[in-house]
């Protein structure tokens, strides 16, 4: 028989479509999903007591949010306001934060910590805290940034950034550059190694050994290297890489090679040298901007996975090293692809790498890698 008490639920198709999303969560606002159950429920025609039998609940229950739907619709499903503990901060006092956050150093230092602004304003740390986390400051953190003064930078970038994109037919594409003054360091102590509990420790101090100069070209393809070792970076070594790089690349193609603005690139040497080798173009990078090109992150993972806690008592240590890891990245490369077309490349702003595994792949960036 019919409850005279109740309320007839009819929805709209959005309400219906409302409900039923809240009603399927199943970790999350239980609360709800079971409000949005006992009104879907009353829109199919069940009475209070069949809805409380059904869902599991107490009868006065499913009237409450049947009743409360009726007056209210959606937003009467939801918990109203509760009364808490009075505000203690006022407007101005936020404001006083904020504007001397941002307006204001402190005396002692370039940059507000939570505490001196705490003793600053009257407030506690807790609370400067808040507030700085509510507007988004962060007075200990400090970015980098380059801008570029090359009159051509649009030019340039959409010259590199297209090569990227569209390479050319029968041709090899290679970013190109050297990483000068790579130091072999020994520390004055063994490396201990990592145990259960304990990370791998190196002295903090080291004795320095030479050091050395790897040029090195990334074919943007294949995403294998070709580097060479020297002891110097001048524009004879720059040659002497030039003529590797035509030895190893097959005659009947051509030679498009990405790099910066170094001087060393522009002797005229070098000039005499591309002159009597026409099949190789040169793409330069704007100023100040070479994170445009691919190798830089290639040097990158040399550094990280490599270079930075490695110990090499001496320079052709450090080079036999270097020359191992080419050839290890070599057998199983990893090709940078470009993926941000170059009208949004221009905005100065350098890209970053994400590699192509399980461990990182949230991050959205110009340059992606791939397995070969």
């Amino acid at each position: 028989m019919p409850d005279p008490r109740a309320v007839v639920i009819e929805l709209s198709a959005s309400e219906r479509e409302q409900l039923e999303s809240w009603s399927r969560r199943r970790t999350s606002a239980q609360a709800l999903a079971e409000r949005a159950r006992i009104v879907l429920a009353a829109a199919d025609g069940l009475n209070t007591s069949e809805i409380a039998r059904r869902l599991g609940v107490n009868v006065s229950t499913a009237r409450r949010w049947r009743n409360r739907f009726a007056q209210h619709r959606l937003d009467g499903l939801t918990d109203e306001p509760r009364p808490g503990q009075p505000r203690r901060i006022t407007d101005a006092q936020v404001e006083e934060v904020i504007v001397k956050t941002l307006e204001s150093t402190p005396k002692d230092a370039t940059h507000w910590s939570t505490r001196s602004m705490a003793r600053e304003v009257g407030l506690t740390q807790s609370a400067v805290l808040r507030i700085w986390k509510a507007f988004g400051l962060q007075p200990h953190r400090q970015d980098a940034w380059k801008l570029s003064k090359d009159p051509l930078f649009i030019e340039k970038v959409r010259d590199v950034v297209g090569l990227y994109l569209n390479p050319p037919e029968r041709a090899v594409v290679l970013c190109v550059d050297e990483k000068s003054q790579i130091q072999a360091l020994d520390r004055t102590a063994p490396i201990l190694p990592m145990l259960p509990g304990t990370p791998q420790r190196a002295t903090h101090d080291y004795k320095r050994a030479g050091t050395s100069s790897l040029y090195a070209a990334l074919d943007l393809a294949t995403g294998k290297v070709i580097g060479r070792l020297h002891s110097r970076h001048r524009a004879i070594e720059f040659k002497r890489f030039l003529a590797t790089i035509d030895r190893e690349v097959p005659a009947e193609l051509d030679v498009h090679l990405v790099l910066d603005n170094s001087s060393t690139h522009k002797t005229p040497a070098i000039q005499n040298w591309l002159t009597a080798h026409p099949r190789f173009v040169l793409h330069f990078t704007p100023t100040s901007s070479s994170w445009l090109n691919l190798v830089e992150r290639w040097f990158a993972e040399l550094t990280t996975k490599k270079l930075r806690r490695g110990a090499h008592r001496s320079v052709r240590d450090l080079n036999t090293d270097i020359r191992a890891w080419i050839e290890t990245w070599n057998d199983d490369p990893n090709p940078y692809v470009w993926t941000k077309p170059p009208t949004r490349s221009s905005n100065r702003s350098p890209p970053t790498a994400r590699e192509s595994t399980n461990h990182d792949t949230s991050r959205r960036s110009a340059l992606r890698t791939r397995r070969s």
